[in-house]
């Protein structure tokens, strides 16, 4: 799996090559998801620059199943607190799909009343972990669900009682060379000043659910691509600083 972090502009994002730190532009990546929901207005703050990287591991199941992991690792270019995020734009290998109709939705509002546990069976497609400055870890839960008309998912860290929505969008041009959907997650403004928000320092996050439907295996996402085929992914990310990093990553299909 070969990790490579892009922070220039859309044309040489396209490229397959690698670029070396002196070569790094300082365009920002354009937001692969404007159509979705709107996160409030919140004025940039000055804090350090964070530094992201990407690792992605893609692992084929029954049928056309494929279970996504993100690894995300985030640490302050001065060495402190990363900087707290706004928001995440999962983006998946254009050969990726995503079947959220044959799957059972948990509404946010149980989980709020009574917790995870109360989800309908089969309804959680994913999950992962947080790790936070304080080297504390969280479990993470992903759950399929409706936010509003679209199809989304719950990303929930029952500890620290953290709900995040993300919709299920197609990507904007340029990016559909090489991704067709993104799983667009906000995080909303909260009592604590930004500049005093934590972020992670790694966050893992699969998607990879199957459930028998209409008498054949369904993955929640799936892929056309074949054995040995390389896959490609992104992470675009918003700070609180407004900085805007977009670490990718690919793996081939074992």
């Amino acid at each position: 799996m070969r990790v490579k972090t892009v922070l220039t502009a859309v044309a040489a994002f396209a490229s397959l090559s690698v670029l070396a730190p002196a070569a790094v532009a300082d365009a920002v990546p354009p937001d692969p998801a404007p159509g979705g929901p709107q996160r409030a207005y919140e004025p940039d703050v000055e804090a350090t620059d964070n530094i992201d990287s990407l690792s992605v591991t893609a692992t084929r199941g029954a049928g056309r199943s494929v279970t996504i992991a993100f690894d995300r690792r985030s640490r302050a270019e001065t060495g402190d607190v990363p900087a707290g995020p706004r928001r995440f734009v999962f983006l998946f290998d254009r050969s990726v799909s995503f079947n959220p109709e044959a799957f059972p939705t948990c509404a946010r509002a149980v989980i709020e009343r009574q917790g995870v546990q109360a989800c309908p069976a089969g309804s959680r497609i994913g999950g992962g972990r947080g790790e936070f400055p304080s080297g504390e870890p969280q479990e993470v839960h992903a759950f399929n669900t409706r936010i509003g008309r679209s199809p989304g998912v719950l990303v929930v860290m029952p500890a620290s009682g953290v709900i995040l929505e993300q919709t299920l969008e197609r990507v904007s041009s340029p990016y559909r060379k090489g991704y067709r959907w993104a799983l667009d997650e906000i995080v909303p403004p909260t009592s604590v000043p930004p500049q005093e928000r934590v972020g992670t320092t790694r966050f893992q996050l699969s998607f990879g659910a199957t459930r028998r439907h209409h008498g054949r295996t369904i993955g929640f996402a799936e892929t056309t691509a074949r054995t040995g085929d390389e896959l490609r992914f992104g992470l675009w990310t918003e700070f609180v600083t407004g900085q805007v990093l977009l670490p990718t990553a690919r793996t081939q299909l074992p």
